[in-house]
């Protein structure tokens, strides 16, 4: 079964600093072991809310506003797909960088066939 893992409420560390670098290490190692175990199958961050729009149609006319659709404290941050057994994934979610000061979402995947590109 494919796998979300989604991000919600990391900081990100300014762009140049060691801490950034550091980070996106532990990413980039992350992602590697998803690969090494053959399940992963994508994974991209997302900037961040105040580049979001919405867009809401009611009673047949589009309502676009700027920002997220939802207030709330986390904001999804990006995601990891995987494909592999529900308790690999709730390993992988622990393992994921992120988890240590955010949080990791685990949510399985539909699979629609006519979605499939």
């Amino acid at each position: 079964m494919r796998y979300m893992l989604l991000i919600y409420g990391c900081q990100r560390p300014e762009e140049g600093s060691p801490e950034r670098a550091s980070k996106v290490g532990e990413i980039k190692a992350f992602a590697e072991e998803c690969r090494r175990r053959g399940v992963y199958r994508g994974g991209d961050p997302l900037f961040t809310v105040e580049t979001a729009t919405t867009v809401r149609v009611r009673e047949g006319e589009s309502l676009v506003t700027d920002g997220p659709f939802a207030e709330t404290y986390e904001q999804l941050g990006g995601y990891f797909m995987v494909e592999c057994e529900r308790e690999e994934a709730l390993e992988l979610a622990a393992l994921c960088p992120m988890a240590a000061d955010g949080s990791v979402e685990v949510r399985p995947v539909i699979d629609v066939p006519w979605l499939q590109c």
